[in-house]
């Protein structure tokens, strides 16, 4: 709940308030670890920002490419693969020791060239043109790459190279002087970084509490204590707020928006995020290896219908898998995905389907509406012959064989389709890596004409034979941007801003206050 705790002290004739805020966050889901390296869930994504912090940080009110200076002062390219920063005098991490170079070089380089399982499947996706940081002096450290960059400072402002300390991550288990693989698992249950919050408690799958980090480096922290506890069911969660067990809660449908809003204590805050919902399909599974099959999965679908009985009209449905948020290469003329059941039909008796059973799977809470989706998508597959069912899966089921179909997120994770196609399909990404995506050397060429070409065109082009392929071998469909909402006490100011991956919850100075009654 929101405890204003107020105190008062007179100096120089003048008296001073001093506020101590604290705030509690019903979350619809919380992390079973915390480390910034090896995560990129939505859920996971919530936790990071108050916590550590990168090199280069950027303006997160705005959605262009506002870089500022964070833990690196001043950066700049001394050659076309290898990029000189200057580091931050008098930067402490929240366990007390000094950052140095030694540590900005070790928490790099665990990334650029990782060997602990979870980093290497992190690095390989979003890092592997990154060689490696090397240490120049105490205040200066370089980076090299393979190629020229084209992204430079967007990679440096990426949640999995933020700066966490090497001696106390090396002294977690084992030998002190080694980093090993149970020191990045001790490490992800007792965090520390450099940001404005500690991890004063963290209860895996259950409770993440902040405490103001008072030697943080920057502008200090509005908050003394902010806890974020799960709450999985959205009822439950509107209880709290209601009751004043919770402060904020996050993840709530659109069907419950009227509701929250009838009561002159609370408010809610929402938005198309820049994440899209999306059906995978297992293209090596021995029914679904002929894509017309897949194709006509894909066509059965009426995004539209789901937009208004799931999110009403709320969220954006896309022709391609594109954001506005891309700027340039925002490419809305794309026609990828479409409705269409006749064509579905056709394809499946083209491709002799045989009424084979295909199930979806879907965890029965992680995503918002995301049961209620599944359950209309089998029941539009069964309109065009398609014999689907739901199958309720806890776990992720990404990797299994066994996958036919099931619920996934792209999220934008920086303003670029590499930042959320690019992440999740490119070669050697964690779709191919994990089974149900192929690429070939052709797709391997098209998508370094992508990455790497300096020239907007270019990479235009080439994009748009990368989504080419996937019309006609499709892996997945995004269904739509979710039009994701939190609500809160009304004294509460707050709202996720657009410059953030999704979910964010930021509560650093300028991010967030009170109103005054």
């Amino acid at each position: 709940m929101l405890r204003l705790l107020l105190s008062t002290a007179l100096a120089a004739g003048f008296a001073t308030g001093l506020a101590a805020q604290e705030i509690t966050v019903g979350a619809a889901n919380v992390s079973s670890y915390l480390d910034p390296g090896r995560d990129h869930s939505n859920v996971g994504s919530q936790f990071y920002y108050n916590v550590f912090d990168t090199l280069i940080d950027k303006n997160h009110d705005t959605l262009g490419a506002d870089w500022q200076p964070a833990l690196a002062t001043e950066w700049k390219l001394v050659d076309p693969k290898t990029m000189e920063l200057k580091l931050r005098e008098g930067v402490t991490f929240q366990n007390g020791e000094a950052m140095t170079a030694d540590d900005v070089v070790f928490s790099l380089n665990r990334m650029y060239q990782a060997t602990f399982p979870p980093y290497v499947v992190r690095s390989r996706d979003r890092l592997s043109n990154f060689v490696k940081a090397e240490k120049i002096d105490d205040l200066t450290v370089r980076i090299s790459v393979e190629k020229e960059e084209p992204l430079w400072e967007t990679l440096l402002n990426l949640q999995q190279v933020m700066i966490i300390p090497e001696d106390y991550t090396k002294g977690l288990t084992g030998d002190p002087k080694v980093a090993e693989d149970d020191d990045f698992e001790a490490f992800s249950l007792a965090p520390v970084g450099t940001g404005p919050y500690r991890v004063a408690e963290f209860i895996p799958g259950e409770r993440v509490v902040y405490e103001r980090f008072d030697g943080f480096w920057g502008e200090k922290a509005p908050l003394a204590k902010a806890t974020v506890q799960q709450i999985p069911e959205t009822a439950s969660r509107v209880t709290a707020l209601k009751t004043g067990e919770a402060d904020i809660i996050t993840n709530i449908a659109p069907d419950q928006l009227a509701m929250i809003e009838s009561d002159s204590n609370l408010r809610t805050v929402g938005s198309a995020t820049p994440l899209f919902h999306v059906m995978i399909m297992n293209v090596n599974h021995p029914k679904l290896r002929d894509p017309r099959i897949r194709q006509a999965m894909s066509l059965a679908i009426d995004r539209d219908t789901l937009n208004e009985a799931l999110w009403l009209g709320k969220a954006v449905v896309p022709d391609s898998h594109t954001y506005k948020e891309f700027g340039d290469l925002y490419m809305p003329e794309l026609k990828t995905f479409e409705y269409n059941p006749e064509k579905a039909k056709e394809l499946l008796k083209e491709a002799g389907y045989d009424g084979s059973e295909i199930t979806f799977d879907t965890h029965p809470t992680y995503y918002t509406n995301g049961m209620l989706a599944a359950q209309a998508i089998t029941e539009m597959w069964k309109e065009v012959g398609i014999n689907g069912r739901v199958n309720i899966a806890e776990k992720w089921s990404g990797g299994s064989p066994d996958l036919m179909a099931r619920n996934w997120s792209n999220p934008m994770y920086f303003a670029d389709p590499f930042g959320s196609f690019g992440v999740m399909w490119a070669p050697n990404g964690p779709s191919e890596g994990e089974g149900r995506f192929n690429t070939d050397e052709d797709y391997a060429k098209i998508w370094e004409r992508f990455r790497f070409s300096k020239n907007v065109e270019a990479r235009k082009a080439a994009y748009a034979e990368l989504m080419e392929r996937i019309k006609q071998d499709p892996p997945v469909l995004p269904l739509y941007r979710p039009f994701e909402s939190w609500a809160m006490r009304k004294d509460v100011v707050w709202a996720p801003k657009p410059g953030h991956i999704p979910y964010v919850l930021d509560f650093r100075a300028g991010s967030i206050s009170f109103a005054s009654n």
